[in-house]
């Protein structure tokens, strides 16, 4: 607010609006919008709202016009000496300087509660800041070390998958080696019922042909990888000859019936 500014401002601190139409001035040298003087003068003893001086005398608080008719321009000073005028129109200027100072002042002392916020927000946007970077560099520590634990558990992974692997491959060994042997005591089983089924005498003869034969063990070839599938030959062929010959009966009869003509 300058001295060429034509509107003054309601010291009531909580108001701050410009006035207009009726204003109440105090002997203070405070002004106050209609709303608040009617308020606040209206009770006895009045003090002012804005320094709480006591206003106790008759012309201490006076309601005027802020835009006087040119009649009461024309009337108001009239008929006073030149003295006079220029003391009244002195103490009116003095009145609106003394507005002027306190508007400046009022408004250096906001900047000032405004610097101060704004150095106060910034340190503590400084320390949130700092927070923040502490907080982040736990993080990323933490991310690292985390990224370190994932890398352990991919290479424990790995060995666990390839042992597993090699369980398989073990495992795939052992079923095969044990569908062979349990094929072979199939086949040798078979063979000693067959033997079993014949009578006595074709029994004997039988069992001394396998005695007098030398057992084999049944061959068997690996199709496939690791031995996943296996098919086995039976007896050889010498083999099997000499287990199922042997003489019949009635030939032998006939033999010794020969013999004794």
């Amino acid at each position: 607010m300058s001295l060429c500014d034509d509107t003054l401002l309601c010291n009531f601190p909580k108001c701050r609006t410009k006035l207009n139409g009726f204003a109440w001035v105090t002997a203070c040298s405070h002004v106050f919008c209609d709303q608040h003087g009617s308020g606040e003068f209206s009770r006895s003893p009045a003090t002012c709202p804005a320094c709480s001086s006591a206003l106790s005398g008759k012309l201490d608080i006076v309601r005027t016009e802020l835009s006087p008719s040119e009649e009461y321009k024309a009337m108001v000073l009239a008929g006073l000496r030149p003295d006079i005028i220029l003391d009244i129109t002195a103490r009116a200027l003095s009145f609106w300087s003394y507005q002027i100072h306190q508007e400046h002042m009022y408004q250096e002392y906001s900047l000032t509660r405004a610097e101060a916020q704004l150095k106060q927000m910034e340190k503590v946007l400084t320390q949130q800041n700092q927070c923040r970077e502490l907080e982040l560099t736990a993080m990323r520590g933490e991310i690292t070390s985390l990224k370190k634990v994932m890398e352990d558990y991919k290479r424990k992974y790995s060995e666990v998958s390839e042992r597993l692997m090699e369980r398989n491959r073990q495992y795939q060994k052992l079923q095969g080696l044990y569908d062979s042997l349990r094929l072979r005591n199939m086949v040798v089983g078979a063979g000693e019922r067959e033997v079993m089924s014949l009578p006595a005498h074709l029994e004997f003869n039988a069992r001394g042909a396998l005695q007098a034969t030398p057992q084999r063990s049944p061959q068997f070839f690996s199709v496939g990888h690791d031995g996943d599938s296996r098919f086995f030959s039976c007896l050889e062929a010498d083999g099997a000859k000499s287990f199922f010959q042997f003489s019949s009966p009635a030939k032998e009869s006939g033999a010794r019936f020969i013999k004794k003509q």
